[in-house]
């Protein structure tokens, strides 16, 4: 599907019907990945629309020479959000630098949004970022992205990565993602989103870490935080199962606050 936002033009995929939810992926990636890991826990769920576009300068989505920063591509999807939802009340989540993105959204536009989930969160003041260690596997498998990515780096792992992670690098606007992440913080806005919400972090994430995960308890009132073991950036492929549950206990209190 293809939906004009601003001066882009945003591709996306879809599945099932009902109350929006938008999920958006990190950087060098685009739609395969959140769609290969957030769909087995939410395509469970009746009554649930789900959303996964490319972000601008990645997948099918091109990144118009006049986006220079992290705002403007929170506009673009601001508008693309408004385009999809027609109206409705719709849920965010988001992996990485799409989880960044999707809490700039809710704090814009609390009011549209009925839930945020933040797995792997990038936050700017990242600090105590772990050493990368493989806790399973034989190791040797891959190529050095895989290998610094996932800490679970059995053949499992890596044909996850083959099929959903390394397609996405022949798509990715290398110039427009060097323009737009020379600024990339965004800046600063309204308080954070007071709504339901769920941080997820990897206990050894090398690329962001999870202490400034924990930070956002301070800042997010009605969030749950779960710091999961053996798990790192690649958490949503290495622990499903838990990614699985949290989603559902988060999608229990949005559907609890009405």
């Amino acid at each position: 599907m293809e939906t004009r936002a601003r001066e882009a033009v945003v591709h996306s995929v879809e599945h099932g019907a009902g109350r929006p939810v938008l999920v958006l992926h990190g950087g060098d990636v685009d739609h395969r990945e959140t769609e290969a890991c957030f769909e087995p826990a939410l395509g469970g769920v009746a009554g649930l629309r789900r959303i996964y576009p490319d972000l601008p300068g990645t997948g099918r989505t091109p990144a118009p020479a006049s986006m220079h920063s992290a705002d403007d591509v929170l506009e673009t999807l601001l508008a693309f959000a408004d385009e999809v939802s027609g109206g409705i009340p719709y849920l965010l989540a988001g992996h990485s630098a799409g989880a960044y993105l999707a809490q700039g959204m809710a704090a814009r536009r609390p009011a549209q949004v009925a839930g945020l989930a933040l797995v792997c969160p990038l936050v700017p003041g990242v600090r105590d970022v772990p050493e990368h260690r493989v806790v399973a596997g034989p190791g040797g498998l891959g190529d050095d992205v895989f290998r610094s990515y996932f800490v679970v780096q059995t053949a499992e792992m890596l044909d996850r990565y083959e099929r959903f992670v390394a397609p996405a690098a022949a798509r990715v606007d290398e110039a427009a993602m060097e323009r737009i992440g020379e600024r990339w913080e965004l800046s600063a806005g309204p308080p954070p989103y007071a709504g339901p919400t769920l941080v997820v972090a990897g206990r050894l994430d090398s690329t962001v870490g999870y202490a400034a995960a924990v930070d956002l308890l301070d800042t997010h009132p009605r969030a749950s935080l779960a710091v999961v073991d053996d798990a790192g950036h690649a958490l949503p492929h290495e622990r499903p199962e838990v990614l699985r549950a949290l989603l559902a206990e988060w999608l229990t209190r949005v559907e609890r606050s009405g």
